[in-house]
């Protein structure tokens, strides 16, 4: 079993194995703001310097009164310009603070804006492949998290220079003094710094190791009080299963916080006897030397002065470093997620892609498993899809008919054999051109919560501001009579998200998806269940259009619905991540295979 001892080692291996991810993270904030940081700096470093001033002028004013006072003399005219010195380092002193304060503000909405506009960046730059994968999900969401979770941190790092020039300053002047007095405030503090850090180590890992059941209290949470659940709690009467539940892990982690809670109180209370005990033993040094006249009275203010601010600011040291240090260690997903390259990306001597498409797509003996997969979706596969040509893909879940997609838009490369446009492998092309010239509408098509015409905007989103375009490409899809109802009609916010939005049914949301596919000017159009949420009239209205709409295009599409399905030039039927038959709808009716079976089954639920 771990030992509080074994914790308190890995906990310090670790906290400074973390300190190696504060320089990029620096770099960031760099980046981000070079005046605002320059600034911030600067001004922190004349604020550092402003306490050991006023300690020194406030030494001379009172060693001048004494002097004053004890010699019966009127005051100098320079002890004025002292106090004037001193009210201008405490009006100094205020300025700095606030001015600080409002380079942090500032500094902070520049990192908060930069760092998540890199994160969106390069999540956008990286393999589909990545999203699929849990471990990769679960650090880009820490990432999200830590991008913008890390402010504490930069503006510890900030206040980090200030006190250690501070204490430096200040520590000076007590060396300058007496060497051990400084080395009896430090040795007054280190064992306060040991039992916090202790302590701090414990609660992290007491942290990690509440997190699951912290998890389960929150989806409690959502359960008990949402608008997806609300009706299964109220008909099944979960009510009082749930608060059992719930009461019983919050009990759990209550009981936990407060033991360490308790044993913190008691040990750090005993640790701060220590340090202050040497605080005062310095205290009671430096009184003695001033009672047998070897110190003044102003030489006594400002030590005392030093050696509380010393003392104070080398505790914050201390504190801060052990922030620092616990911060750093959850940026580490952050800076692994930038460090992340993708597989597929474009070379630099790129090809354009091909207008016209003149010899279409080839797979040419195309094997293909996902990642962390042992079974190929896609094995030793050739296909040839012609220019012109409209093919509609069938087969069971499973069988690898989104997978072509999802190769041919080279959202995937193969393990094996060769994708193919124009005779010339897609690896050979760039990406964002390819992209261009390809239309896709996939079966979890995005629903925006954004407006309408935004919605469908997003297919070619140079025209955003080009309302005929767009309403000539809902009059395509039959959204126009979706958009038509709408109070505000393409400004209309859909989606319940933000306030005065309206949802739609999901076959209203499927009109208006299908709309981007048209609005691209693009020489290929894929469709994955393009009718899937349609009822039978609006999809029969859809596909009575549809030779038109794909006219003078290469379509390939996906659809359940032999319906749909019949009105292709070509059928592939796909089993076992092969192609098993292949012909139009009457040809594969009158095989007696596959096609002719599945179609038969469906047909037989009409009747």
């Amino acid at each position: 079993m771990k030992t509080e001892r074994d914790t308190f080692r890995s906990g310090w291996r670790e906290r400074l194995s973390a300190l190696h991810n504060v320089p990029p993270v620096l770099k960031i904030v760099w980046e981000s703001g070079p005046v605002v940081v320059s600034l911030a700096l600067t001004f922190r470093l004349i604020a550092a310097l402003t306490p050991i001033a006023a300690l020194w002028i406030t030494k001379l004013i009172i060693d001048g009164i004494v002097q004053v006072v004890s010699g019966h003399q009127r005051l100098p005219s320079a002890l004025w310009w002292l106090v004037a010195a001193e009210f201008g380092i405490a009006v100094l002193g205020n300025v700095l603070s606030r001015t600080i304060d409002y380079l942090d503000a500032l500094l902070a909405d520049r990192y908060t804006r930069h760092i998540s506009i890199q994160v969106m960046k390069h999540a956008s730059e990286l393999d589909l492949t990545a999203y699929e994968d849990p471990v990769f999900y679960d650090r880009l969401e820490r990432a999200r998290v830590q991008a913008t979770d890390r402010l504490g941190m930069i503006q510890s790092v900030g206040r980090l220079v200030q006190q250690v020039v501070t204490a430096a300053a200040l520590s000076v002047s007590i060396l300058l003094f007496s060497p051990w007095l400084l080395m009896l405030l430090i040795a007054g503090i280190i064992p306060a710094f040991l039992g916090e850090s202790h302590f701090a180590f414990l609660g992290y890992e007491k942290n990690f190791r509440q997190t699951p059941v912290r998890r389960e209290l929150d989806y409690l949470r959502v359960l008990g009080g949402s608008r997806e659940s609300a009706k299964e709690l109220k008909l099944f009467g979960l009510r009082d299963f749930l608060i059992s539940r719930f009461s019983r892990l919050s009990d759990q982690i209550y009981r936990e916080n407060v033991g360490l809670a308790r044993r913190r109180l008691i040990a750090g209370s005993f640790l701060s006897i220590i340090g202050t005990a040497g605080y005062y033993s310095a205290y009671v040094y430096v009184i003695w030397r001033t009672v047998t006249g070897s110190l003044t009275i102003g030489m006594l203010t400002f030590l005392t002065g030093a050696i509380v601010q010393a003392s104070g600011n080398i505790q914050q040291i201390f504190s801060t470093l052990s922030g620092i240090a616990d911060q750093a260690l959850f940026i580490t997903d952050l800076l692994a997620f930038f460090e992340m390259q993708p597989a597929i990306y474009s070379k630099h001597d790129s090809l354009p892609a091909p207008r016209p498409i003149v010899r279409g797509f080839e797979f040419r003996n195309v094997s293909f498993r996902y990642p962390g997969a042992s079974r190929l979706i896609l094995s030793n596969f050739n296909f040839h899809l012609h220019p012109g040509e409209r093919v509609a893909l069938i087969g069971e879940n499973g069988e690898g008919k989104t997978t072509m997609v999802k190769l041919m838009t080279r959202l995937y490369d193969p393990v094996d054999g060769q994708v193919l446009l124009d005779g010339i492998d897609l690896r050979e092309y760039s990406l964002e051109d390819l992209y261009r010239e390809i239309g896709v509408i996939f079966q979890d098509f995005m629903r925006y919560e954004m407006t309408a015409r935004e919605n469908i905007a997003v297919g070619q989103i140079d025209e955003i501001n080009n309302l005929p375009l767009l309403e000539t490409a809902a009059d395509k899809s039959m959204a126009d009579e979706v958009i038509g109802r709408l109070p505000h009609r393409y400004e209309q916010m859909l989606g319940r998200r933000f306030e005065g939005g309206m949802d739609l049914s999901g076959g209203e949301w499927q009109k208006v998806a299908l709309a981007r596919a048209y609005l691209r000017d693009a020489q290929v159009l894929i469709l994955d269940e393009p009718t899937a949420a349609l009822d039978a009239r609006s999809e029969f209205e859809i596909f009575q259009r549809f030779a038109e709409l794909t006219d003078g295009k290469t379509a390939l599409f996906i659809s359940h619905r032999f319906s749909t399905v019949r009105m292709a030039d070509r059928i592939i039927v796909l089993k076992n991540g092969r192609i098993v038959e292949d012909g139009n709808h009457q040809a594969l009716s009158q095989l007696g295979g596959v096609y002719a079976e599945m179609f038969e089954m469906q047909a037989a639920s009409y009747r």
